[in-house]
């Protein structure tokens, strides 16, 4: 009986041991709630055979593929970098102005 007085009165004991406990039972049963949540979106996102079939999403690898071969073709030499108009400027007057420092250069 006294050892039981005496853990009754530990703060420890009182307010540790339940902090922990609700800490590390926090921890799983949040991991269970996520998983549920987790498994919910991935059989919300299954489609269904007949449009998957329809949808066909082609492969990363091969537009990337494209898009280099396309960039090589590109003559980067006689490329100018082009300043576009401020908001304080007329764009019309600023693009008429920059074609004409591009045709007396050419």
């Amino acid at each position: 009986m006294f050892t039981l007085k005496a853990l009754q009165k530990n703060k420890t004991v009182k307010y540790g041991v339940p902090m922990l406990l609700l800490i590390i039972g926090g921890s799983f049963g949040l991991r269970e709630f996520t998983q549920i949540r987790y498994d919910a979106q991935r059989i919300r996102k299954k489609l269904d055979p007949s449009l998957e079939a329809k949808v066909n999403i082609p492969k990363q690898s091969a537009i990337l593929e494209e898009e280099y071969e396309k960039l090589k073709e590109v003559n980067l030499e006689e490329w100018r970098n082009i300043r576009g108009p401020r908001p304080w400027e007329d764009s019309k007057e600023y693009q008429e102005q920059q074609r004409a420092r591009l045709n007396q250069k050419d």
